[in-house]
């Protein structure tokens, strides 16, 4: 046996102990290639190696090789070939990817260089559209999970949400009531709720013009601003307490 076909059957058993059932030979006949020797068909797919077999891919290729006589230093015989989902435009440039690369290899046994090659063209040119169409099932299924957050709500929180949100209401109407309607008789005296909701505590503070002051220029009177969150802030609070001794009574009266 001579030095070429001593390597090439020793290459011929690596692949079969790599690839195992993915390896198997064919009759010339249907290679596709002009020899009678061996011929060998490799079954690939851009899926991973570690995926279940049984996964649907839309896309698999034969990869068809045959020995020459003087190989490794000589390119082998090969062809490309569509089993599922393969346009012949793409196979014409798989095959002449393969035949470069083996013209680079020269010297070495290269088939499984060749099937690697030809695994990662695969997963390129196929295998981007699966991750895209299994990622966006995921997606999907994500949006249809409910993930429950925050406190659960029972009486008493919701209770208490609700009178401060009331309170919070009537401050904002107190904000947005027309000047004139701000204006209380000094002689009546206002319940705390009046008081509140008519916007009173705005005129805390505010400077009276003195009879002595007549014919003066009048000052513009600038208020701070974290005067004006204080007043609101006690005017909150006091709405709040006058609300519970409100309900309190309620309940000592049942």
């Amino acid at each position: 046996m001579s030095d070429y076909a001593q390597e090439q059957e020793m290459e011929i058993e690596a692949l079969q102990a790599i690839l195992m059932d993915d390896i198997k030979e064919i009759d010339s006949s249907d290679s596709g290639l002009s020899t009678n020797n061996q011929c060998f068909q490799i079954t690939l797919s851009p899926q991973d190696d570690d995926l279940d077999e049984s996964i649907y891919t839309p896309v698999e290729l034969a990869l068809i090789f045959s020995h020459t006589e003087k190989y490794p230093d000589e390119p082998p015989l090969l062809n490309v070939k569509s089993l599922r989902g393969i346009k012949p435009e793409d196979l014409k440039i798989l095959k002449e990817k393969l035949q470069r690369e083996a013209s680079e290899n020269l010297g070495m046994a290269m088939v499984y260089t060749l099937v690697t090659s030809a695994k990662e063209w695969l997963c390129e040119k196929f295998g981007q559209d699966a991750q895209v169409e299994e990622s966006e099932e995921n997606d999907t299924a994500k949006d249809d999970i409910i993930i429950p957050h925050g406190e659960p709500v029972t009486v008493e929180t919701f209770l208490a949400w609700r009178e401060r949100f009331e309170a919070e209401l009537a401050l904002e109407r107190a904000k947005l009531m027309p000047e004139s309607a701000l204006t209380v008789s000094k002689e009546k005296k206002l319940s705390g709720r009046q008081w509140f909701e008519s916007g009173r505590a705005v005129a805390k503070g505010a400077v009276q013009v003195t009879e002595g002051s007549e014919g003066e220029d009048e000052e513009d009177i600038e208020f701070d601003d974290d005067f004006e969150d204080d007043e609101e802030e006690d005017m909150l609070d006091h709405y709040l307490a006058e609300r519970s001794e409100v309900s309190s009574q309620s309940s000592s009266r049942k």
